[in-house]
């Protein structure tokens, strides 16, 4: 696994537990730090490039 792989698999699981903490909860991690701003927005587009590079990660042959 690179380093842009791990680094889009923190973004994921970050986002995976804000999520969580919406659903459960009703609180946005995100939000509350952030506001309704441009860096939320920023920050949430980033997750979601991550979830992409991830699910490349499913067709990669892992045992190399």
């Amino acid at each position: 696994m690179n380093i842009v792989q791990k680094i889009a698999l923190v973004f994921t699981i970050l986002g995976a537990l804000n999520w969580g903490l919406v659903g459960l909860f009703g609180f946005n991690f995100v939000d509350a730090i952030f506001g309704h701003s441009l860096i939320s927005s920023i920050i949430y587009m980033l997750i979601g490039i991550a979830g992409i590079i991830n699910i490349m990660l499913l067709f990669a042959d892992l045992d190399n």
